[in-house]
């Protein structure tokens, strides 16, 4: 029992953090990557009232365990939690191939073809120019890793999520 109670426990927390994350997102905040939000407000407002109350959560976090109880036991092993976890990243990369085919598709037939999957002129350009910091036509190894660090800071500040009010000069 204590052990259920834990898991359920983490289970909100995971959930909590990912609603914050999920707020973040809708206030102007730019999360993308691992690190996007994985459930929606409307999944975890179960009743439809426009909040999400701690029963919402508790409810939402009983139904995704249980879920993932694939033996019903009321316990999670190893396998159920690796089972769990590969759909969810099957359905993830599902819906992101689904995106790319609707953004990169340009004749419509549904399917991308190697130009269509080409980098885009004007936007690897403007990396190329952002990373050749000497202007000289060519990335070394320097500035481009340089430019890796620079991509990685970003990141790591996108996953902290917004600023709000700001004690810098």
């Amino acid at each position: 029992m204590k052990r259920n109670l834990f898991i359920t426990g983490v289970v909100v927390a995971a959930i909590s953090v990912t609603a914050f994350a999920a707020n973040a997102k809708e206030q102007g905040g730019k999360m993308r990557g691992p690190q996007e939000p994985r459930i929606t407000f409307e999944e975890l407002d179960l009743d439809g009232d426009g909040f999400v109350t701690e029963d919402d959560m508790a409810a939402h976090a009983a139904a995704r365990f249980a879920a993932s109880d694939s033996n019903g036991d009321g316990v999670l092993s190893a396998d159920e939690l690796e089972a769990a976890t590969l759909k969810r990243m099957q359905d993830r990369a599902a819906g992101k191939a689904g995106k790319m085919i609707e953004r990169r598709d340009s004749n419509g037939d549904g399917v991308l073809s190697p130009d269509e999957m080409a980098p885009r002129k004007d936007r690897s350009a403007k990396m190329f120019e952002r990373a050749d910091t000497d202007g000289d036509g060519k990335i070394s190894k320097t500035e481009f890793e340089a430019a890796r660090d620079k991509i990685r800071e970003h990141r790591k500040g996108m996953r902290k999520g917004p600023k709000s009010g700001s004690d810098e000069g």
